[in-house]
C-alpha cells in the first residue's frame, strides 16, 4: 500500500488497516519461526506498511 492511498483513508480506515497488517505480522512471524515462510521479503513490506499507516496518523492528529 502506498502513502497516497493511505493518506486517502479515513482514520477508522487506517486504523483497521494498521490491526489487519499487525495480524499478518504476526503469522509471518510465526511461518518464519517454524520454516513456512517462503516470501521472506513479505516481513518488511508489512513492516513498512505498518509504518506508513502509523506516520500518517500521526500527521493527521497533528494537523488538526
Amino acid at each position: 500500500m502506498k502513502a497516497k492511498e493511505i493518506n486517502e483513508l479515513t482514520t477508522d480506515e487506517m486504523i483497521n488497516k494498521e490491526k489487519e497488517y499487525k495480524d499478518e505480522l504476526f503469522n509471518l512471524r510465526f511461518q518464519l519461526a517454524t520454516g513456512q515462510l517462503e516470501n521472506t521479503a513479505r516481513l518488511k513490506a508489512v513492516r513498512k506498511n505498518i509504518a506508513r499507516i502509523k506516520t500518517a496518523l500521526r500527521q493527521q492528529e497533528l494537523n488538526k
